[in-house]
């Protein structure tokens, strides 16, 4: 129960952005297992940074568009996420890299038996739950026979960057301009976004299940002049989410825990 709650939660995140690291063909990374994931800091230039003019408001046809382009060469954030379902609350903080796909995640709620912790590299997911000594890890590879491989592998699979692109393209029906307004220092275009869940779900290879609704309306806070997602907020079926990223594009590293502390059950 703990793993299928890190995993729900953890697939949330690139899911309810819709959009982290769709701004272009992913890049050839020579990525090995074990190595860290640790992003550059971005190159700056001696020329004098040109006039942005203000941008438009965005429509339905040019949301997309402009956050595809607003994403190029972010490929990692800070997170923060509040979940409610079933009148329980889970919260998650931590960083995501999109390009090499990683993940390092403290989260806490009953479903997780208090405060758990997640690492996610290489294809493969260490958990530090409760009933853990401190500081050790579980290891669960997504190329293993281990019963909860199965899991790991569609959350990798729901993770992926293209699939979560291409369903919320496919779904998106409408992006209402609601206000403009200041959000932890950035200045943001509050919109009403809604997605056909049909046409997301068809586009992902998934048919509807019975009792989801038709439509989904995300709330979604973005950069005015640069585009980058800075709050999500929705609420489907009891359930309700909200979600803050920033610093995008900025240095992260995720590192696997050493082979010492892993442990076995």
């Amino acid at each position: 129960m703990k793993f299928r709650a890190a995993v729900a939660t953890a697939a949330a995140i690139p899911l309810a952005l819709g959009l982290a690291a769709c701004g272009g063909e992913p890049k050839a990374t020579g990525y090995k297992p074990s190595t860290p994931v640790s992003t550059p800091a971005t190159a700056t230039s001696s020329q004098a940074p040109q006039k942005v003019a203000p941008a438009a408001h965005l429509d339905a046809a040019s949301f997309m568009p402009a956050m595809k382009k607003g994403m190029i060469g972010k490929d990692t954030a800070r997170l923060t996420m509040r979940m409610v379902a079933g009148g329980q609350t889970m919260t998650m903080s931590g960083v995501l890299s999109m390009n090499p796909l990683a993940a390092q995640l403290d989260m806490v709620g009953a479903e997780f038996g208090g405060r758990m912790k997640m690492i996610l590299i290489d294809d493969v997911v260490y958990l530090s739950t409760p009933d853990l000594p401190a500081g050790k890890y579980l290891k669960i590879d997504a190329n293993s026979d281990n019963p909860m491989a199965k899991e790991l592998g569609g959350m990798l699979e729901e993770m992926s960057p293209t699939k979560i692109y291409d369903a919320f393209d496919a779904g998106l029906r409408n992006a209402q301009y609601i206000k403009t307004e200041t959000l932890s220092g950035h200045k943001v275009d509050r919109y009403a976004v809604t997605v056909d869940v049909a046409a997301a779900m068809k586009a992902e290879g998934q048919k509807m299940p019975a009792g989801m609704p038709k439509n989904i309306v995300y709330t979604i806070w973005m950069g005015s002049a640069d585009h980058l997602m800075y709050k999500v907020v929705f609420d489907m079926q009891g359930v309700s989410a909200t979600m803050t990223a920033d610093d995008w594009g900025k240095p992260v590293s995720i590192k696997a825990p050493s082979a010492k502390n892993i442990v076995r059950r």
